[in-house]
């Protein structure tokens, strides 16, 4: 029997941002979320945004779906044999992942050695979807044809775990998985003080202190921010996506700086795993966002770029509570607690 939790979602904004070099636009963005702040609080950097010209503007950086595979060889000596042939084929990997898909590319392999382990990480560009299948489907032709071609192989796993799949690792921020996406925007101080109640320094001085120290000493792996997770889940929720996928999407750095008087601040995400078409994203409500963020069946990089802008909104609204002394537990006896 199958059921539905049934989660709120408001729309945001409108965010002012820009992707692919395009002019700026305004777009409102639908949160699916039991934490009634979060919309406030993206709500007040989506307005900081429509007060400048630029707006956000977003960059993706790099794009990639990944799969590894685990084989099994007679000592470490056979698998670097191994691997250097495979790295010299190259093209005949790309030629047999194309048979599986049109849209699935093969852009790039990663290879290590563990005594007679040998991990092959692979690395596809997907098209719309966010091709976790895909790139499985890709990863077993390769397998396959790797096991008829070296009789020294033996099959492990279809999925190494170096992947990365929805466990947090380096690797991921270092080779990147799904779509890396970094948004930023110039913030005149007196739009800082009107807006966000706080001064440029005393969110560069906060980041310093709490996001990129703090997490040093958290041992945070490749990531120093306040809280993506928040944005990204709430994003992935209302239009149609694998949430597990916020436990790497929400690997990241926060930057701000004082430049000419003006607050510099941005957000870095190595791993905003997220497609406009595939599982989840044919259900109705899932849609309707879809279309409302003018995503409909295409363009994964514009709703990547558009999360990336809605995350920026929420750690810049947090980190300006977080620099006032009892903010943020106003705002949420404010909007979460009944008299």
């Amino acid at each position: 029997m199958q059921t539905y939790a049934n989660i709120p979602i408001r729309t945001v904004g409108a965010i002012r941002f820009s992707y692919a070099g395009k002019p700026a636009e305004e777009i409102r963005v639908p949160l699916a979320t039991l934490e009634t702040p979060l919309w406030h609080s993206v709500n007040r950097g989506a307005r900081l945004s429509r007060m400048i010209e630029s707006g956000i503007v977003t960059t993706l950086i790099k794009e990639c779906m990944t799969r590894s595979i685990l084989f099994d060889t007679k000592n470490a000596a056979t698998a670097y044999k191994i691997q250097q042939q495979i790295e010299v084929n190259l093209d005949e990997l790309k030629s047999i992942t194309q048979k599986t898909s049109d849209h699935t590319k093969l852009i790039d392999i990663f290879c290590e050695i563990v005594g007679r382990q040998f991990f092959l990480r692979l690395s596809f560009t997907t098209g719309d979807a966010a091709g976790h299948n895909m790139a499985t489907a890709a990863a077993q032709e390769i397998q396959n044809h790797l096991l008829q071609k070296h009789k020294e192989l033996s099959y492990l796993s279809i999925s190494a775990n170096i992947c990365v799949d929805k466990k947090n690792s380096a690797i991921n921020s270092i080779l990147g998985r799904g779509k890396h996406v970094a948004a930023e925007i110039f913030i005149p101080q007196n739009l800082c003080e009107l807006v966000l109640k706080t001064t440029p320094e005393k969110i560069v001085e906060l980041n310093n202190k709490k996001n990129l120290l703090g997490s040093i000493l958290a041992g945070s792996i490749c990531s120093a921010n306040a809280h993506y997770a928040n944005m990204l889940l709430a994003f992935y929720l209302a239009t149609g996506q694998d949430a597990a996928n916020i436990v790497e999407g929400s690997q990241g750095i926060t930057s701000a700086e004082l430049i000419n008087g003006e607050l510099y601040f941005s957000v870095n995400l190595p791993n905003i795993i997220i497609g406009t078409i595939g599982t989840g994203k044919n259900l109705p409500y899932a849609q309707n966002n879809l279309k409302l963020l003018g995503c409909q069946n295409d363009d994964a990089k514009k709703l990547a770029s558009i999360a990336a802008a809605t995350v920026l909104c929420g750690e810049l609204s947090l980190l300006a509570a977080q620099s006032n002394p009892g903010e943020l537990m106003r705002a949420h006896k404010r909007l979460e607690r009944k008299r």
